[in-house]
């Protein structure tokens, strides 16, 4: 740090306060410091940092079902920002996320003297344990579906899955079929209530959902052979992306052509969704923010910075090519059609 502050011609003071992200550092000042930084390929020190600060510099990570879109993808996105602000993350997979595996979690990140922990367990019941829990370090959760809150990551699930309802209806499908996730998982509870609630706005017709035991294409598929069973079908909204894959592969086999015959929008919009044939319409969802935001609140709240609540995360809708109008004849209403290849639908100009 000395030889940047004498290449930089400024103090000690200034290289840490730039290299620390601090606001009052003026522009010029800030691009002098950081070319020498590059100039002398400087790095921080972990362990100087640590003892300077009292500080372990390492985050704990509490996971659940990890190989799954959402907390894979935020996990990405904690270990990032982690190593962007000099922290390593620790993570530790739980079986079960219930009040007791969470709690001995918990324990077990703040014995390894964790500065903080997030909470990767978008799942009911590991809301219910978090809820009132006493911990020594700051506790970040994500939280799919939930409210806005000073120490809660979330995504506004309900309105992706209305954002999707929507653009089936608004093609001309005179209702929309719902293929759902596993039980206890926020995802599959709030993006069900955004498909009820868009159905239930427009007075449409609500037709039972297809469950399935977990989120795989496997699950997909064995709901597409239902689907494909059911001449009325003609619109069709998947819980994920995976899921919609297997739904496509089941229809496909059977002659039954997307977007022609049914409409098939998935959810989260992994990187393979417009690679898919044909290319998915789907509900994008940022997880890699989500990791972000936790990190950044976690750091927020050791550095004693006031809690204030964390915006909730808007979704966007992906257009692709797996929806379109229905065939005429095939429902009561012939609506507009829309073109191929890919349109952006952002949540704020969409309801």
């Amino acid at each position: 740090m000395i030889d940047v502050a004498r290449l930089a011609g400024v103090s000690q003071q200034t290289v840490s306060r730039v290299v620390n992200e601090h606001d009052n550092v003026a522009k010029d000042v800030r691009e002098r410091v950081e070319l020498a930084i590059k100039q002398l390929r400087y790095h921080r020190n972990p362990a100087a940092r640590a003892l300077a600060t009292n500080r372990s510099m390492n985050l704990g990570v509490i996971t659940y079902a990890l190989p799954v879109h959402g907390p894979a993808f935020a996990m990405f996105g904690i270990a990032e920002e982690a190593r962007r602000n000099g922290y390593a993350t620790s993570i530790l997979s739980i079986a079960d996320a219930d009040a007791t595996s969470i709690r001995a979690a918990i324990d077990v990140l703040v014995a390894d003297s964790v500065d903080g922990i997030i909470v990767l367990a978008p799942m009911t019941a590991a809301v219910a344990a978090l809820r009132g829990l006493d911990s020594e370090v700051p506790v970040v959760s994500f939280e799919q579906g939930s409210p806005a809150s000073s120490m809660v990551v979330s995504i506004d699930e309900a309105l992706g899955a209305k954002l999707a309802t929507k653009h089936l209806l608004d093609l001309g499908h005179e209702t929309v079929w719902f293929v759902g996730g596993p039980p206890g998982w926020m995802a599959s509870d709030s993006r069900r209530t955004g498909w009820l609630s868009e159905l239930a706005d427009r007075h449409r017709l609500v037709n039972p959902e297809i469950t399935s035991s977990d989120w795989s294409a496997e699950s997909g598929y064995r709901a597409g052979r239902m689907i494909a069973d059911n001449a009325s079908i003609t619109a069709v909204l998947v819980i994920n992306d995976s899921m919609a894959l297997g739904v496509m592969k089941a229809l496909s086999e059977r002659g039954i052509a997307v977007p022609g015959d049914v409409s098939v929008v998935g959810f989260d919009d992994v990187e393979e969704a417009r690679f898919y044939q044909p290319s998915l319409t789907t509900v994008r969802l940022d997880f890699n923010e989500v990791g972000r935001l936790a990190v950044d609140r976690v750091l927020r709240v050791m550095r004693g910075e006031p809690a204030e609540t964390i915006p909730i995360l808007r979704p966007e809708l992906k257009i692709r090519d797996s929806s379109s109008a229905p065939r005429p004849g095939s429902v009561g209403t012939v609506p507009m059609g829309i073109g191929a290849g890919e349109t952006a639908v952002h949540a704020e100009s969409s309801l």
